[in-house]
């Protein structure tokens, strides 16, 4: 598990401390009583490869000039044995480090070495991480509008495993409740106008439309009959009906989600948390502690503490708790099954709900900053140059399925992630399935499929790696380019990390593809210079290696030919 910049961060960081040491012993500084500095990574390479704001961060404390401080800093620097070329000051303060070519040469040697496990890094350090993403209502078919938190999601958890947190992928499945009281109702009036004729009972205004509720009615009667059922106790009925449809419906969405490339650990329903009492527990330690209380009729949580406008109901008139009482013993639950972070994907519209359900889990003893909420916006799909929102195929609402047939697992999974989850965006289903250069997951598996293809052409002429190639005769910019970015990796996932930010990823792994096909362009592999040639295979190596470990990451398939 190597971050080589992270790590030549942390020895410029030292040797920047170092010199303000030696410029206080020398008299050229004041004393600090807390020493604070950042370290960066410019956009633009004239900048350096590292620049530091310690200057600019102590000019007060210093009482100077962060320019003069900046310089007195340089001139007690002592980087004559370590991989910088050179530094100066910048700016109102900033100190620059350019590094020796040597150091990316030698980084990239090393990842090489790496192999499939470069990008791993340890900022987790084993700590479980619980991601809850999708949790769509069972009641009903997986729609389109889960796809985009589906690969949020499952990449995020991809992600935090790659910077080894032990993840637990995991789904909500909202199985009590008044959505399942409604699908009773829906599903015992579907039942009486089959048998019946649909003029025997008025469908319900407020139940549920769907075609699937028929569909698995029929289901119900071809399996069972409806001699038994006709004349049974309504209560009853309703009960057999929904333990059928649910489990019908939970197998499809376990189907769904496996060919999106969604493998669950967990599959939590929300009905054992009232069948083993976790919810009415958990009201009763916000009494004890003051923070919920009774009034007309219904059991009220102290929200207006936590930041919320309103006082928010735990328990309704009717004796019912509501989702957010089964919402606070769910995260409860996660957090005694021993996860010290939670994250979950909503939809932006939940913005709401956040603080009051960190104050909850907090005033419980539980440490809700540990909550992490990852809020998404909805994306239009566009097809034709318009809005695509019913399946041509079927004549009904796009499904997640349906999405799947029509574009491909690996197109769906790479456009949700290319923008922050918090950004609007037209996904044009023209595009992801064009086999060309403007379509962002194509370019990046055309890059490794032309890697796979390079190789195996060596290989026919029996040509191959040697595990001994010299990165510092890598001299053409393109090669340097190339080089620079492939290290970032480590990084970059420390980044996603960090923001909770898929997309981090899928943007790195564009600009490497992007970086590989210009040095393709530039630089041939094959040539007369045996050692040169050594080095630009390693380099086509790492870079295959790289690619592939970033669509894995994503759930995208890295395909050897195209």
């Amino acid at each position: 598990m190597r971050n080589f910049l992270k790590e030549m961060k942390e020895t410029i960081n030292t040797m920047v401390y170092d010199a303000y040491k030696q410029a206080f012993m020398d008299g050229d500084l004041p004393k600090l009583n807390e020493y604070v500095s950042d370290i960066e990574i410019p956009k633009d390479k004239n900048h350096g490869d590292f620049s530091v704001n310690f200057a600019m961060r102590n000019a007060k404390a210093l009482q100077n000039n962060p320019r003069k401080i900046a310089e007195i800093i340089i001139s007690k620097l002592d980087y004559q044995e370590t991989d910088v070329e050179k530094c100066e000051v910048a700016g109102p303060g900033f100190i620059n480090f350019y590094l020796k070519d040597s150091f990316y040469a030698n980084s990239a040697k090393k990842a090489l070495e790496l192999g499939d496990d470069f990008g791993k890094t340890n900022v987790g350090n084993g700590k479980k991480a619980n991601v809850e993403y999708i949790s769509a209502n069972p009641t009903g078919p997986m729609h389109v509008g889960n796809a985009r938190g589906g690969a949020i999601g499952d990449c995020m958890a991809n992600i935090l495993s790659w910077a080894n947190y032990d993840v637990t992928k995991e789904f909500y499945v909202n199985d009590a409740g008044n959505q399942i009281e409604k699908f009773g109702i829906s599903l015992e009036a579907r039942f009486i106008q089959l048998v019946k004729g649909e003029d025997a009972i008025e469908f319900p205004e407020d139940a549920y439309h769907g075609e699937d509720i028929i569909e698995s009615m029929k289901a119900f009667i071809e399996a069972y009959g409806s001699d038994d059922y006709i004349e049974m106790d309504s209560t009853e009925r309703k009960k057999k009906f929904v333990a059928f449809a649910l489990e019908r419906n939970l197998n499809a969405l376990v189907e769904d989600t496996g060919k999106y490339g969604i493998n669950y650990d967990v599959w939590f329903r929300e009905s054992k948390l009232h069948a083993e009492n976790k919810v009415i527990e958990v009201i009763n330690k916000l009494k004890e502690k003051g923070l919920a209380y009774d009034k007309d009729n219904a059991t009220w949580f102290e929200s207006t503490k936590f930041g919320s406008e309103k006082d928010d109901v735990l328990i309704r008139t009717n004796g019912i708790p509501t989702y957010f009482a089964a919402d606070i013993a769910y995260h409860a639950d996660k957090f005694e099954r021993g996860n010290e972070l939670l994250i979950n994907v909503w939809g932006a519209d939940h913005h709401g709900h956040i603080e009051r359900l960190k104050g909850a889990l907090s005033a419980l003893g539980y440490n809700g900053d540990k909550l992490h909420i990852i809020l998404m916006q909805l994306v239009r799909l566009i097809k034709d140059n318009e809005p695509y929102r019913v399946s041509k195929r079927s004549g009904k609402a796009i499904s997640l399925n349906d999405l799947i047939e029509e574009i491909g697992k690996d197109a769906a999974r790479f456009f949700f992630n290319l923008r922050q989850p918090s950004s609007h965006f037209d996904f044009d289903l023209d595009l992801a399935v064009s086999q060309s250069n403007e379509n962002p997951v194509f370019y990046c598996q055309y890059a490794h499929a032309r890697i796979s293809s390079i190789l195996r052409v060596l290989k026919e002429e029996n040509i191959s790696y040697n595990n001994q190639g010299d990165f510092t005769l890598l001299q053409e910019k393109e090669e340097k380019i190339l080089m620079e970015k492939l290290i970032q990796l480590p990084e970059e996932i420390e980044a996603a990390v960090a923001s909770y930010d898929p997309s981090k990823i899928t943007k790195f792994v564009l600009d490497v593809s992007a970086d590989f096909h210009s040095f393709y362009n530039a630089c041939r592999v094959k040539i007369d210079d045996e050692a040169l040639m050594q080095a630009r295979i390693g380099l086509v190596i790492l870079t295959k290696n790289v690619i592939k470990n970033t669509l894995t990451i994503l759930g995208v398939e890295a395909p050897d030919s195209m």
